[in-house]
């Protein structure tokens, strides 16, 4: 029998190696499949209850030239009385839910004795409900912790009740790959699952596991999507600017939000810090003066404070700056933003700082945006290009993760045609945010994290 004849063979079904090869690689790519699913639809409940926040905003004046009515002056009083519930429930029967749950998850993949811990299904639960009530009071924070928890806690789940379904990637790698496809099921960003994996939670390139993150990423963002999140969550920037004018632009976008990012970053490590002891010995005073401040600076900034800073960058996209941050008007301009940027800044760290769920990649999109469209504006370019430019940045400043920067703000807002510019200014905020706090956001707060665990 020749070579040939032999190969011929093999390719006839029923023969047992092709066979049990192609056999092996169908149940592989269905067990990633339905576990993209099933993180979608974990993810679903978090993606409607934060529209919630849209309908809650429309509440506010958004600009100084409306009026307050009484829902919104309700809505904006809202963390006042939340805040130390939220605490107390932290405190209490809920503690298993405290936190962001991206620290956590990166703790639990450096030591996997952690996993079962981490992963376990009564603080999974425990930290989507704290964050749907924080969400619903209208707390300035995004939801890339719950959802990169869920992604992981379901992630394990599936991996250790069909094992043989997946067997050439283990648990660890089950719960990197997890939590990265949260992100796609949350946010309906089928690449950035991947991505997230690589750049934050494994550090780590393999063939391996980067294949099977791609298949599952792409079905969690397809639920997602079906469940009715948008391709481009933020909108569309329409808009063609040459790439030399993009890289001037993104020069000044990438170093002030950068600045602003890092500024964000040393503030909400070291606040976090300094609240550890101060929320577990008062948890109600605490959240009388963190929800009281939050109240005050939604009332200040005539609601623009106020939930996750979606709505805001979507108002710049489809409209413009609020009145009275107008361009032409370049010393109102500047005040303005710079008001607005430090409430979107301050806002999280007040939210974020004592534990609740939530996440800080929307409140560092929308500073970014912000400076980048009163950048442009005043420098006399398009307020859209500098808020394509300004997403990554601030983004990438607050966190160091100039990829997940780049592919977050493409898939939000559809600035792919802005390539050069983007790629730049998230480069730069990444450095200058380093040069203001050097250590990424997520590896200070799960070091924080695993300090203040309990001792075994």
């Amino acid at each position: 029998m020749t070579p040939d004849s032999r190969q011929d063979i093999a390719l006839i079904p029923g023969t047992l190696p092709s066979q049990s090869r192609l056999q092996g690689l169908a149940r592989h790519f269905i067990g990633l499949v339905i576990v993209g699913v099933l993180i979608g639809i974990a993810c679903l409940p978090l993606n409607l209850v934060d529209r919630v926040q849209e309908q809650l905003y429309a509440l506010m004046p958004t600009d100084a030239t409306s009026r307050w009515t009484l829902p919104g002056i309700l809505v904006a009083l809202a963390p006042l009385i939340v805040m130390p519930v939220l605490l107390l429930l932290q405190r209490g029967p809920w503690h298993e839910g405290a936190g962001s749950g991206i620290p956590s998850t990166m703790n639990a993949l450096k030591d996997p004795s952690l996993l079962p811990t981490a992963m376990a299904a009564p603080g999974t639960v425990q930290r989507g409900l704290l964050w749907s009530i924080a969400t619903v009071a209208m707390f300035p924070l995004g939801r890339e912790g719950p959802v990169v928890q869920f992604g992981a806690a379901v992630a394990r789940a599936f991996h250790q009740r069909f094992n043989r379904w997946l067997p050439s990637l283990s648990e660890r790698q089950m719960v990197a790959i997890g939590g990265g496809a949260g992100l796609a099921g949350g946010f309906n960003t089928p690449l950035l699952g991947a991505i997230f994996m690589l750049e934050e939670l494994t550090a780590d390139y393999a063939i391996v596991t980067i294949w099977p993150a791609l298949v599952i990423g792409v079905a969690a963002a397809g639920l997602s999507n079906i469940g009715g999140q948008p391709m481009f969550g933020l909108g569309v920037l329409n808009l063609m600017t040459p790439e030399l004018d993009q890289l001037m632009m993104a020069i000044p976008v990438g170093l002030v939000a950068g600045l602003a990012g890092g500024l964000f970053n040393k503030g909400l490590v070291w606040l976090t810090q300094s609240l550890s002891e101060t929320v577990k010995r008062w948890p109600v005073q605490t959240g009388l003066y963190l929800g009281g401040g939050l109240s005050l600076l939604a009332l200040m900034s005539w609601g623009l404070s106020t939930s996750d800073g979606e709505s805001l960058v979507r108002q710049l996209i489809e409209e413009g700056m609020p009145e009275p941050l107008q361009e032409g008007h370049h010393l109102t301009t500047i005040l303005t933003s710079l008001w607005i940027t430090a409430v979107r800044v301050i806002g999280p760290i007040l939210a974020l700082s004592a534990g609740v769920p939530g996440g800080l990649i929307d409140p560092s999109l929308t500073f970014g945006a912000v400076l980048g469209y009163t950048v442009c504006s005043i420098a006399g370019y398009s307020g859209q290009l500098g808020i394509g430019l300004g997403l990554a940045a601030g983004l990438s400043g607050a966190t160091q993760l100039p990829l997940v920067s780049i592919v977050f703000a493409w898939r939000l807002a559809g600035d792919q045609q802005l390539l050069a510019g983007v790629v730049l200014a998230a480069v730069l905020a990444s450095y200058t945010g380093r040069l203001v706090s050097r250590e990424p956001v997520y590896h200070a707060l799960s070091k924080l994290k695993a300090q203040s665990a309990p001792r075994r």
